[in-house]
């Protein structure tokens, strides 16, 4: 299978279409239709669960389970307070990056529809007299344009309404993917392919696939916490982000060395099964799929950790997809390792073997 044909135009107008509705922590199901739609004609049926984890399934009868999964939520900001003079406050939902908000422009999310607002911030020509304040998230606020708190509460805007960034998908130098939520609305995308390649290419499966988009990932992993106890799996293949640490201010000895358009990255982990880990690491060598290494002290952040401690131990890894500037509006990824972790993805479940138990102990 060459790397260059596993998207297609379909694909990618699925993806975009994908990336560009708003899927924040908490209210992901109007996202999670659009992917299940898309994953329809692959899959042979859906679980879903209370808080709107989604999970496609092939072989449901089969008793040995295997999951591949992303997190289908992005992160957001809530409507804390609102001020007497119609200025609204905000908490975070999930990891919300205080420092790129001046000067954006927001979607407040409503039972009466999108409410447009924007962050505002003093002009530059009133913040040169003395020190600078920096944005904190006790001080960047939201301008609606109203004057009152009424003519806010008027548009249908209270506490606790969620609101996103309008930003959308965008293509630079032709292999550069640029979007907010690519964290890791893309992972979803990732194993949505998978699933469409397996029934392109008419592959038999011996044991069932979970192809699983859990929800509030962003939040403490709470979905995949949830939806691990409902399938019971046997093994769990996780794709999120990592980021790419070449970009400026980026301390390598710290976050590593790995960078976009090199491979996806295969984790070192605790909660990483070894014998697993090295399967897919074989995968990537034999099939000549390039790939990076990543070590993860304690936890690795992802919904791995989720998965790998549930139901008295369930065999996981981890392949990561190298991303530029992880919790903005402008994450960045090459199409190529999204392509290459599709690829590894596809070819690891090829090569792996029915009741295999992964045990250290054979």
């Amino acid at each position: 299978m060459s790397t260059k044909t596993i998207l297609k135009k379909s694909s990618l107008d699925f993806l975009e279409q994908y990336l560009n509705n708003a899927s924040p922590t908490g209210f992901e199901a109007e996202g999670q239709k659009i992917w299940m739609d898309y994953l329809k004609p692959y899959v042979d049926t859906f679980i879903t669960d209370t808080y709107g984890t989604a999970v496609g399934v092939i072989n449901p009868d089969a008793a040995y389970k295997v999951v591949i999964e992303g997190h289908a939520d992005e992160i957001s900001w809530y409507v804390n307070y609102i001020t007497d003079d119609g200025l609204i406050y905000v908490i975070r939902n999930g990891g919300s990056d205080h420092q790129i908000a001046p000067s954006k422009r927001v979607n407040i999310h409503t039972k009466k529809g999108i409410v447009k607002g924007v962050f505002g911030w003093p002009a530059i020509h009133t913040r040169n007299r003395d020190k600078e304040e920096n944005p904190k998230t006790s001080n960047i606020f939201i301008d609606l344009g109203c004057e009152t708190k009424e003519e806010v509460e008027k548009m249908g805007v209270h506490v606790g309404c969620v609101v996103t960034y309008p930003d959308d998908f965008i293509i630079l130098n032709e292999n550069k993917f640029v979007c907010r939520a690519i964290d890791n609305r893309m992972g979803g995308f990732m194993i949505a392919e998978v699933a469409r390649l397996l029934h392109e290419n008419k592959v038999k499966l011996p044991f069932g696939l979970y192809i699983t988009n859990s929800v509030q990932e962003e939040v403490g992993l709470r979905g995949a916490e949830m939806i691990t106890k409902t399938i019971k799996p046997n093994v769990a293949i996780v794709t999120d982000v990592c980021h790419d640490s070449t970009t400026p201010m980026i301390e390598k000895k710290i976050e590593g060395d790995t960078k976009i358009g090199k491979g996806p990255v295969i984790t070192y982990a605790p909660a990483v099964q070894n014998n697993l880990r090295e399967l897919i690491l074989d995968t990537a060598e034999e099939k000549k799929i390039p790939f990076q290494r990543l070590a993860s002290s304690r936890v690795t952040g992802t919904d791995t950790d989720a998965f790998a401690y549930s139901n008295g131990g369930v065999a996981s890894a981890l392949i990561s997809l190298p991303l530029r500037y992880m919790h903005t509006t402008v994450e960045m990824v090459h199409r190529d390792d999204v392509e290459n972790v599709i690829k590894l993805i596809y070819e690891t479940l090829l090569k792996l073997e029915n009741e295999e138990t992964f045990s250290y102990f054979k």
